[in-house]
Order: C-alpha cells, then structure tokens, then sequence
C-alpha cells in the first residue's frame, strides 16, 4: 500500500514535495486511504509546510541583518587601513550601552577586534579581519540566496497542497451528490 509520505517523494533540503493530483480517485486508491484520512494527512502536511515556512522566515530576517552589519565593518576596517601611516586620525562614535555613545581618536591601527558572537571577542591584524569579513559576507549572501529559493520552492508545495484539499474535497461532495441522486427518493408517500 503506498502511504502518503512516499508519494511524490522528491525534496529540496527536507523540505517534502507535494504533487499535483490529477485524477482524485487513482489518487485516493495510491495513498489507500479514504477522502477524510486524505484531507487530515493534507491538512496536517500543510501545517508543516507552514511551520517551516515561519523558520525560513526567521533565518532570512536574521540574515538581512546581518549583511550590513557585515558591510559596514568591512568599511571601517578598510578605512583604517587606508588611514594607517597618514598620521591623520580616524574619529569615530561608538555605542558604549544602549543609548550612550562615546567617541574616540584611533590612530595607526594595525588590528581590530571583531565579535565572533557567544560573548566572544578576538583581536585580528587588519588584513585577517578583512578576509574574515569578506569570507562571512560572502556565506551570508549564499545563504540568503539558498532562503530565498526554499521559501520559493515551499510557497509552491503550499500552493499544490492547498489546490490537491480543495481538488479532493470537491471531488467527495461531487461524488456524494452523485450517490444521493441515484438512490431512490424515501420522501414520496402513497397516497
């Protein structure tokens, strides 16, 4: 018997396909369950859908950004490279605590440090900082364009899913109606 995990079994990164139905009873005779079994394994199937939908979501928030904040610590690394053996200062604001900034004169800095994240902190030579930035950046937006074409591919599954319920559940009343006209009318009475 097949069941409904196995049918259109293809994916993209866990993410399960749907299936276009195109005919609801070879449908329904595949999977070998009936019309509600069908629609509750839908239904459910489309929570999922939506559940990873939110996370994709979150991920493709955080790393938008996370992208400038990736820019804009490779400008100001550049900029102290560039202003490195000038003898011109660079004057920076910075935020102390939240609201509460300072400003500072940096002169002829040969490193920076960066957050790794996790409360972590370490020093780098300026040239390391810039190849560190750079690689990140460069994963960030891969892994953007990764989100962007699962969401595009889970939007799709949604579509197909939501059009597979409503295809079976019209299929069942049709059927219904069907079977309620071909049995004989209980409400004529002998006169």
């Amino acid at each position: 018997m097949a069941t409904p995990s196995n049918i259109g079994a293809t994916e993209r990164r866990g993410i399960p396909s749907a299936s276009f139905v195109e005919d609801v009873q070879t449908y329904l005779t595949q999977l070998g369950l009936d019309v509600n079994s069908t629609l509750a394994f839908l239904q459910e199937r489309l929570q999922q859908y939506k559940m990873v939908e939110m996370k994709l979501l979150a991920q493709q928030r955080d790393l938008q950004a996370k992208i400038p904040d990736i820019e804009k610590c490779l400008d100001v690394v550049a900029t102290l490279q560039a202003k490195k053996g000038t003898g011109e200062a660079l004057i920076a604001d910075f935020e102390m605590s939240e609201g509460i900034y300072s400003q500072a004169r940096i002169e002829d800095a040969d490193s920076v440090c960066l957050w790794l994240g996790a409360n972590v902190m370490l020093e780098y030579s300026c040239e390391e900082a810039t190849t560190l930035l750079e690689n990140n950046l460069e994963n960030a937006k891969a892994s953007l364009e990764v989100l962007v074409a699962d969401l595009q591919f889970l939007r799709d599954q949604v579509t197909i899913t939501q059009v597979t319920i409503a295809r079976v559940y019209n299929w069942d009343v049709h059927q219904r109606r069907i079977r309620q006209s071909a049995s004989p009318s209980d409400s004529v009475v002998d006169s």
